[in-house]
């Protein structure tokens, strides 16, 4: 017979669920708590829903979130450079996340926070039209079949953009992959809850001066260096 935890973990959408937990035995969990000044982990972050700006920012300020932070290295520049943002950045990998917060906590400017948590928790992270920009940059393509349905962008994620951005807000996205790219163009084909406000297999040779051009993260780079072109999607909520 099944058991409970073996049917959760078999539960694709499980992630996206009322009741979901976070499990883990991994030492790094317990490493980040030298930085709880700006680190939340697991279910901490979703303890602050609707007081982000209340509880850990002290003012109004608007605040932008990135989904995946990788090695930290747009989330660290542009902190630094936009002192008027509240930013919020995310991954679910422990050593990764270890080693960014203790670059993040040598920062002069502590416009930020950082959450051990998953992308798939953003509606249970944040209230309704609580963020103005979200970022979702280079995640993992899931390239082969079978592993489409741990793509993050599809239905469920793009409900809790829409529901989390302020009417107006925004969703950056930048991907090396192709495959990835055309995934997202069709499960935006008949979304009308988002404005296409930018959309191109090369963002380098056709917008080379737009914001997703002058930021480059380490990913990015090496994508670059292979003459892979970089693709793009920016999209505008829209509510009503």
């Amino acid at each position: 017979m099944t058991n409970e935890k073996t049917r959760k973990n078999m539960d694709d959408n499980f992630c996206y669920r009322t009741d979901f937990k976070y499990t883990h035995d991994n030492p790094y969990h317990d490493k980040l708590e030298v930085f709880d000044s700006f680190v939340l982990r697991d279910e901490e972050a979703e303890s602050n829903v609707g007081q982000w700006r209340e509880k850990h920012f002290k003012n109004n300020k608007p605040i932008e979130v990135e989904i995946g932070t990788g090695y930290g290295e747009f989330m660290m520049e542009y902190c630094q450079k936009f002192h008027d943002i509240n930013f919020i950045g995310l991954d679910h990998r422990f050593k990764r996340s270890f080693s960014v917060a203790r670059k993040l906590d040598k920062l002069e400017h502590k416009n930020f926070r950082y959450l051990r948590a998953r992308g798939e928790r953003l509606e249970f992270m944040f209230a309704d039209s609580e963020v103005q920009s979200v970022f979702y940059f280079f995640p993992d393509p899931w390239p082969k079949t079978r592993h489409h349905k741990k793509r993050l962008f599809q239905k469920p994620f793009l409900n809790a953009c829409h529901k989390v951005l302020k009417p107006g807000g925004t969703l950056f996205v930048k991907t090396d992959h192709d495959g990835y790219y055309e995934w997202m163009l069709e499960h935006l084909k008949d979304d009308s809850r988002f404005e296409v406000l930018l959309q191109t297999r090369d963002l380098r040779n056709e917008y080379p001066e737009h914001f997703l051009s002058i930021f480059t993260t380490k990913f990015e780079k090496i994508f670059l260096s292979q003459g892979t072109l970089i693709k793009a999607i920016v999209l505008k909520n829209i509510k009503g």
